[in-house]
């Protein structure tokens, strides 16, 4: 079910227990090879395919393209909303589903910056609603859902998402390969983890001066539909999850 779509009386009488969707991406940088738009493309084609099979049990809001990516400001282009209004957004959107009944909320993310902030603004929704035990309150991130691709293809260079890599960059040529550069001259831009387990506070620049971090010049549009096919599988495997809960137990 489309929110879009329904009009203010079919909305009402949906049962409470309906889990709802709420897409949640980005509009930034995506190196010099891809669009803006990235984040928002590659989630909202999750859903359009997990939708296909979760119609009649899941409500889909519409995907909300401003994330927070204030560590991509230094690229033009990026739009970002700074953290702190970025979780008074996200508990706002969960707040005015809970006012109209519904009682399972499941953010699902297609941008790495909105990580914490997510996760928080869920805490916090929980904090205010202390006292209600029917309540599922989830923040998942698509690439987190269902499989690991590298295991099931054996040629991916990249074990993790990265920044407009070998992940994204394939994702979007199966989808849009007009909207993708010249890869053929781009750089490997290595992972770096240094000084974990400690998480240290960066912007891109610090890691990459193109805006891509991981190895786009090995995507391909093959990669990018078993991407694809194993992301919304592990999306609708999580919406199966949370409309069968029992709507009171604190496991499934």
């Amino acid at each position: 079910m489309q929110l879009t779509d329904m009009n203010w009386p079919q909305v009402a009488g949906l049962d409470k227990n309906t889990p709802v969707l709420i897409p949640v991406a980005a509009l930034e940088q995506h190196g010099g090879h891809m669009p803006v738009f990235t984040d928002s493309m590659l989630l909202g084609e999750v859903v359009r395919r997990a939708s296909e099979k979760l119609e009649e049990k899941v409500l889909f809001a519409p995907l909300m393209w401003l994330g927070n990516s204030d560590h991509h400001m230094d690229f033009p282009g990026t739009l970002s909303a700074a953290p702190r209004v970025y979780l008074d957004l996200l508990n706002g959107l969960a707040e005015n589903f809970l006012s109209h009944g519904f009682k399972r909320i499941v953010f699902l993310n297609g941008h790495g910056g909105n990580i914490v902030p997510g996760r928080q603004a869920t805490f916090e929704l929980r904090q205010r609603h202390r006292e209600r035990t029917d309540l599922l309150l989830l923040f998942a991130t698509y690439w987190d859902c269902g499989a690991r691709p590298h295991e099931i293809r054996d040629d991916f260079s990249q074990q993790q998402m990265g920044h407009a890599g070998e992940w994204e960059t394939s994702m979007i040529l199966r989808i849009a390969p007009h909207l993708v550069g010249d890869l053929s001259k781009l750089q490997t831009v290595e992972f770096d983890s240094s000084f974990a387990p400690a998480v240290r506070g960066w912007i891109t620049k610090d890691q990459s001066e193109t805006g891509h971090i991981g190895f786009p010049q090995e995507a391909t549009a093959e990669k990018g539909e078993l991407l694809f096919q194993t992301f919304a599988g592990g999306v609708i495997d999580l919406m199966n999850r949370v409309a069968g809960w029992d709507g009171e137990s604190w496991s499934e």
